[in-house]
């Protein structure tokens, strides 16, 4: 089985209340093919929320303890997020979910870039929190831009 981010198969679940919804994504959904989550959901936050950023590195880095998720006024949220990616994975493993397309840039399910962590819109190579997690269960994760290539194999 196939899961998904939420947001992509727009649900309204973003940090801002919107979704960035791709609608082969969505089809995949309607048609048994996947299923959605969102780890920040999962993990308790409401939406919308206050955007956070990765301080101090990536998702690796923050289950490391070497790195903090900080939302833009200053909360350590890094527990959340963290609680959010088991949740999701203990779903995905009685679901048998064993692929995922999630979320570029977020700091949950980013894949291959993530924001710096200034809340200026630079970004970094890394991957969020959910993703770091997922991988080190041996989960294979592609995003938004390149989910394609899975669906290939």
């Amino acid at each position: 089985m196939l899961g998904i981010s939420a947001c992509l198969g727009g649900v309204a679940c973003r940090y801002d209340g919107g979704s960035n919804e791709i609608v082969a994504l969505r089809n995949l959904v309607e048609t048994g093919q996947a299923i959605m989550f969102c780890p920040e959901v999962l993990g308790g936050l409401p939406t919308p929320r206050t955007p956070a950023e990765i301080q101090g590195g990536d998702g690796f880095d923050v289950w490391r303890n070497q790195a903090r998720v900080l939302d833009k006024k200053g909360n350590d949220v890094t527990e959340v997020f963290k609680q959010g990616a088991i949740t999701a994975f203990e779903k995905m493993h009685e679901l048998q979910i064993t692929e995922l397309i999630l979320k570029e840039r977020s700091p949950s399910c980013g894949s291959g870039m993530i924001y710096d962590g200034s809340f200026s819109g630079n970004r970094i190579k890394g991957v969020g929190v959910a993703t770091a997690y997922f991988i080190q269960q041996g989960i294979p994760v592609y995003s938004e831009k390149n989910w394609q290539e899975m669906r290939m194999k």
